[in-house]
């Protein structure tokens, strides 16, 4: 084969220098450029050489932008985002632009003021021209046309409506946009603007826009400011907001309940009672079971939140009583426990004013209250003393006993007559049932800023714990004899009981049924046997041999299946992962996608307008990070984005979500990840990429099960077979060796 060489005066073309952008730059009127940028120069200096190239003189009033949907400005902080194939336009700098619409908004002209408020809620989703423009007290000018009705048009409102209502809508969206970016504290506005925003939730139902805007602006007041909180509260009714969940829009319904959530959260203590009573009264309840959850349309991710959100709020209305003892003194908490008493054995009980005497009636209080299951027969208001669940669980017993009476009398008697010790004891179970369903549903604890796990079943009754709490007590009653517990040895019992019941519980919700009458059938059918059946089958996947030979066998084929789970994470890298962008207005979802270059030398990652379906090519993602400049991966209060001052800082469950990739001397890439399983992905995928080992729970129960289940295919010949924990003993020498064959 012959070897042609290449003329000595010819060059081998090579790929551009990393600090070199290939882009194209437009100015209208004008052929667009191809030029090369140097991402070593100033930004200045290359502004000045493509002003040069037009003749245009005082470069200093330029700058270049993104010629996308965007428009974003191009400064020292985020030029590294400008790729190869970019365009680019050149324009006036952020500071004249917005001068001149500072200029432009304040016009006579009303087509010309309508124009400038369109290009100013565009323009102020920029963070470099929203500083600019509110630099120049922007806010405050927006602020006064608000409170004015947009100036003197106001009197035009009438003759020219459709024209003022886009003008006020372009304004309230710049007004939105400005705030997002946390430059200016929510505590300055007026009482006037205020009222302002809370009438046009009245005043424009019929206008989306304005509405969507308005009812954005009041939950980010009563969520950053203590003092805006109570000026709002004053100013907007829950009897305002419900018949905006009547409606058909979606994102109208679901910045309503933002709005009741956020006054339901910053509520004072002794306020929120006679909110939840307030909601009661409106029938909130029914309305958003009847026009949100069994509306004839799919729930979306943020109306689930908002849901999710009320549904914690109106459980953590609990938390007061669940963590009141009782006081033993109290005649209006004793007569509760009278009242138990009396309903279950009313039929038996002799009459107050019977010739017994006082100790004879003592007597039989003290047999009843052992009948009933409580601890201190004598006393049993001293049952209700530990914290949690308090009142709370005396709260649930009666409200069986008096809305369930028949079946509450028939566990009652039921337990109080057997005589094989295998009797539940009512009063002792529902203080720890209580206490495990406040648990389950983490009453007391603030929401999620992530979660959308709310319950159909929790918004189709008024009292729906309590009626939780009803068909979980049967379920315990069943579930126990079942299992034949004993109340001999109660702690016992209970704890094997009770992980039972959990275990029943926590499978139903998770098919989130959509009525309590749904649940309990879903019960009925994991029974104890259905438990062990499930128990048994995920035991056998899971099962470990513990013998010698086995563990040794174990430790051969770990490295084989740690290599297994590191190739799956880095193929689910590669294919890569929707993160939301968490902010102060959480409904306004902004998302980025991050996925791994097939050949896992570079993760690329960019803004999304929204959630995509499947996966997002590496073309359409703008921004790159070679691996090799990765120095770290931090997670949760490690992570720079936690550090910082906000709501999430306080959150558990975010920062359970939280890892950030840290690069360079202070670059940083900063992720919640959607849930705990991505979670895990991430952040071994990333440990196996630096070379680290992966340590999340998720790793440890693939290993466990890969494991298991390559034990289980390499033992399938020795079934039956007793395999033993020491090798066998080497034989004894021969006594001769005569039987050796020499070959030689």
């Amino acid at each position: 084969c012959p070897v042609v060489l290449a003329p000595k005066n010819s060059s081998v073309a090579m790929p551009p220098p990393a600090d070199i952008v290939k882009v194209a730059i437009e100015w209208p009127g004008a052929f667009p450029k191809l030029m090369e940028i140097d991402q070593k120069k100033p930004l200045s200096s290359i502004i000045k050489e493509v002003c040069d190239g037009w003749s245009l003189s005082n470069h200093d009033q330029f700058a270049l932008q993104h010629a996308d949907s965007s428009n974003f400005y191009i400064t020292e902080k985020n030029r590294n985002e400008i790729k190869n194939g970019a365009i680019l336009r050149l324009t006036t700098s952020p500071a004249q632009n917005a001068q001149q619409l500072h200029e432009r908004i304040q016009s006579s002209s009303m087509d010309a003021k309508l124009e400038a408020l369109k290009d100013l809620a565009n323009y102020s989703r920029d963070i470099t021209f929203a500083q600019e423009f509110i630099n120049l007290d922007g806010i405050s000018l927006l602020t006064q046309m608000v409170e004015s009705g947009t100036e003197r048009y106001q009197k035009l409102q009438k003759i020219m409506k459709p024209c003022f209502g886009d003008m006020l809508s372009f304004t309230l969206t710049a007004f939105v946009e400005l705030m997002d970016h946390g430059i200016v504290s929510w505590d300055t506005f007026s009482v006037a603007f205020i009222k302002k925003i809370a009438s046009y939730v009245n005043k424009f139902a019929s206008d989306i826009s304005i509405l969507q805007r308005s009812l954005a602006i009041l939950e980010s007041m009563v969520l950053n400011s203590h003092d805006l909180y109570q000026k709002v509260a004053q100013e907007i009714t829950i009897g305002q907001l419900i018949p905006h969940l009547q409606g058909t829009d979606q994102e109208i319904q679901t910045y309503t309940i933002a709005v009741i959530n956020a006054l339901f959260l910053k509520a004072p203590d002794d306020k929120r009672q006679e909110m939840a009573n307030i909601l009661a009264q409106k029938q909130l309840r029914s309305i958003i079971l009847t026009h949100v959850i069994r509306a004839q349309r799919a729930i979306n991710n943020e109306m689930a939140h908002q849901l999710y959100v009320l549904q914690v709020l109106t459980f953590n209305l609990l938390e007061d009583r669940m963590m009141t003892k009782m006081d033993p003194q109290d005649q209006a908490q004793r007569d509760i426990i009278f009242e138990l008493r009396r309903i279950a054995f009313d039929a038996e009980s002799e009459p107050n004013n019977s010739s017994g005497s006082i100790e004879k009636r003592k007597s039989m209080y003290t047999r009843d209250y052992k009948k009933l299951g409580f601890i201190n027969h004598v006393n049993p208001a001293m049952d209700f003393t530990q914290t949690p669940p308090g009142m709370l669980a005396l709260d649930n017993m009666l409200y069986f006993a008096k809305h369930h009476q028949d079946a509450y009398i028939r566990i009652v008697l039921e337990n109080s007559s057997r005589e094989d010790k295998h009797e539940c004891p009512f009063g002792r179970s529902s203080i720890e049932l209580t206490k495990m369903l406040c648990e389950i549903l983490k009453v007391g604890e603030l929401p999620s800023e992530t979660c959308n796990d709310f319950h159909p079943m929790f918004f189709t009754h008024d009292r729906s714990f309590e009626e939780f709490f009803c068909i979980c007590i049967q379920l315990l009653n069943k579930t126990w004899k079942e299992m034949r517990a004993t109340s001999e040895d109660f702690n016992k019992a209970r704890k094997r009981v009770m992980q039972v019941v959990k275990e029943q519980i926590m499978r139903a919700l998770t098919t989130k049924p959509s009525s309590l009458d749904q649940f309990k059938s879903k019960l009925q059918n994991l029974s104890y046997t259905e438990i062990l059946k499930i128990r048994q089958s995920e035991r056998m996947n899971q099962e470990d041999f513990q013998s010698r030979p086995i563990l040794e066998l174990k430790e051969k084929i770990q490295p084989e299946i740690l290599e297994l789970i590191k190739q799956q994470r880095l193929n689910r890298l590669v294919e890569g992962t929707c993160f939301r962008k968490l902010n102060s207005r959480r409904r306004q979802d902004k998302f980025w996608y991050c996925r791994l270059s097939p050949n896992h030398k570079v993760l690329h990652y960019g803004d999304l307008e929204e959630s995509p379906q499947g996966e997002v090519p590496h073309d359409s993602l703008q921004d790159k990070l070679p691996v090799a400049d990765i120095k770290a991966v931090v997670t949760g209060k490690d992570c720079p984005h936690m550090k910082e001052k906000g709501a999430l800082k306080q959150n558990k469950e975010v920062l359970e979500l939280a890892f950030s990739i840290l690069y360079d001397s202070s670059g940083q890439l900063n992720f919640i990840a959607p849930d705990k399983h991505e979670y895990c992905v991430w952040t071994d995928g990333l440990n196996a990429l630096l070379g680290k080992d992966m340590l999340s729970d998720l790793t440890r129960n693939d290993l466990d099960t890969l494991l298991s289940m390559e034990i289980k295919l390499r033992l399938l010949d020795l079934e039956n077979i007793q395999i033993p924990d020491a090798p066998p003993p080497i034989p004894k020498e021969p006594s001769n060796y005569d039987f050796v064959y020499d070959c030689n």
